[in-house]
């Protein structure tokens, strides 16, 4: 599990990898060369990166034809959600909660 979510942080941390994530959100189902337009990266730099997002399973495929179109896989983002955020968001919203109670109990 572990190396899994290594490579999930690895893929997340390329402000490259990042923003096709974020083009594959906008519009899912996406070619290479549709990925890599506007990006002023070469086709080379969006295939390495496309084959980093894959290893993270972040990014999955499907062939049409010649065609290799490129889903966004949000299952490895949730479990880094489960596993790193929400542990520290629930102390945080126990504490606003508290603040809450204690400024309730100041007016009485």
């Amino acid at each position: 599990m572990h190396d899994s979510m290594d490579r999930v942080f690895k893929a997340l941390a390329n402000a490259h990898r990042r923003a096709l994530l974020d083009r594959l959100h906008e519009s899912n189902g996406l070619t290479q060369k549709e990925l890599g337009e506007g990006t002023g990266m070469t086709q080379q730099a969006v295939a390495q990166h496309l084959a980093v997002l894959e290893a993270a399973n972040l990014v999955t495929t499907h062939r049409r034809g010649r065609e290799k179109l490129h889903y966004i896989n949000p299952v490895p983002l949730q479990a880094v959600t489960d596993r790193w955020i929400r542990k520290f968001e629930r102390s945080r919203l126990e504490a606003l909660a508290d603040l809450k109670r204690a400024l309730e109990e100041d007016d009485r």
